[in-house]
């Protein structure tokens, strides 16, 4: 059995997203010391780095309280349906990128349009275009 401090060391985690993790359902311990500290197994500790690893490649803890319901119960879900769900999470990944490449474009066209001198920013094209965006808004 293994305290959270240990486990957050191991993983690279805080306790704090431990806990965190506890709250919302995904992480459990297995018990606890006659003091109260959360003991884990090494189970819970796979489990665990399981949740970091899909976490680290973009899915949302909700997505990966789905992920952690197949992987318990892996006889009754497909690759199909695991692969489906990766593929979703792709096109949400690939429209948050074009969304993110036109924010930085018109960040790129605001900030060429700036002379950047040292004249009061009662001139300044930036907050001009922000301005009129917000008027027509």
């Amino acid at each position: 059995m293994v305290k959270i401090g240990e486990i957050a060391k191991r993983l690279g985690v805080s306790t704090d997203t431990l806990r965190y993790y506890e709250k919302q359902g995904i992480l459990t311990s297995s018990s606890r010391s006659v003091s109260g500290y959360r003991l884990y197994t090494e189970q819970d500790i796979a489990q665990l780095a399981f949740v970091i690893r899909a976490k680290d490649v973009g899915f949302t803890l909700n997505e990966i309280k789905e992920l952690l319901a197949i992987k318990v119960d892996k006889q009754s879900h497909s690759c199909e349906q695991v692969k489906q769900f990766t593929s979703e999470k792709i096109s949400q990944v690939e429209r948050k990128i074009t969304e993110m490449n036109a924010i930085l474009n018109s960040l790129k066209l605001l900030h060429k349009s700036c002379c950047g001198g040292d004249e009061p920013a009662i001139h300044c094209s930036i907050l001009s275009a922000l301005e009129v965006n917000n008027a027509a808004n």
